[in-house]
């Protein structure tokens, strides 16, 4: 097996390049630095050249407010970007894991979105990580599309990194309590990645740690495990507005994991205690 990764300085997939890394996978990571997704011939021509079994696609435009307005800009990295990948796929025969996002749906209720659902991206980034999926669906079909959520890991920001700057000094912290969602570890994730790549039960997955939260009860986790004594104030969405519409329900279900005998991923209060000790300790 060799598999190919893109997004290798973003925080999966940094991760994901470890955990091939580990388990002794030949394995190559690419970065925006050395191969642009939205270059079409170069992604050709990058594939062409590594002849991978697989690509893991974790390369994406994930600023979220700024795609209302720069919209051409995030699509043409996670429409038209994924699309070039997903060509060279098909140009060579390799499998593709892409990955997704919760913000494909329009967070209607409050029951876990299984993976068939509906759609209804609410921003641009949703819209253009559905055409991603679209684009992929349409091209191959050695496929697996994985949404995700709330991510948080070592490479680079998160809201984990966020809250523990702001609690050096704040007393007190205003965070959204109407939003409900899975974190996901990335060092819990890319384990089922490379375990998912290896198989052939291609399709479309949820993937995110057990158990769901508020962001102020995700918040206020992060601030109890990390020995913080700042105060986290629940705020409706009303009070917090963005530039970027925001999903209230992002709830996912992980079922099709288990019917498929792939792991499911630990509870994100155990992942968010050793994401915690990781960053005070070091790996």
């Amino acid at each position: 097996m060799k598999v190919l990764v893109t997004g290798e300085s973003g925080q999966l997939g940094h991760d994901v390049c470890a955990e091939l890394a580990r388990r002794g996978i030949e394995h190559k990571g690419t970065s925006s630095a050395d191969l642009d997704v939205t270059d079409g011939a170069a992604v050709s021509e990058a594939v062409l050249r590594y002849s991978p079994d697989a690509v893991i696609h974790c390369a994406a435009y994930t600023k979220v407010d700024r795609a209302e307005d720069e919209p051409d800009r995030c699509w043409a990295v996670n429409a038209d970007g994924t699309k070039n990948i997903a060509l060279a796929c098909r140009e060579t025969g390799a499998k593709l894991l892409y990955i997704s996002t919760d913000y494909v749906f329009p967070g209607d209720g409050e029951q876990p979105y299984e993976p068939e659902d509906p759609v209804g991206p609410l921003g641009v980034y949703g819209m253009s990580k559905l055409a991603g999926e679209l684009a992929v669906r349409t091209l191959l079909e050695k496929y697996f599309i994985v949404r995700i959520s709330w991510v948080f890991g070592m490479n680079g920001s998160n809201f984990v990194k966020t809250m523990l700057r702001l609690a050096e000094s704040r007393d007190e912290v205003s965070v959204v309590c109407d939003q409900v969602g899975s974190p996901t570890y990335t060092a819990d994730l890319a384990p089922l990645l490379c375990d998912m790549v290896l198989t052939e039960s291609y399709g479309i997955y949820h993937a995110t740690n057990e158990d769901d939260c508020s962001w102020a009860g995700f918040a206020e986790e992060i601030f109890r495990l990390a020995g913080k004594d700042t105060n986290v104030r629940p705020i409706p969405t009303s009070e917090y507005p963005t530039r970027a519409v925001r999903p209230l329900n992002s709830r996912m279900s992980k079922d099709k994991l288990s019917e498929e005998g792939l792991r499911r991923l630990p509870d994100w209060k155990d992942a968010l205690e050793r994401y915690i000790k990781e960053l005070r300790y070091g790996a």
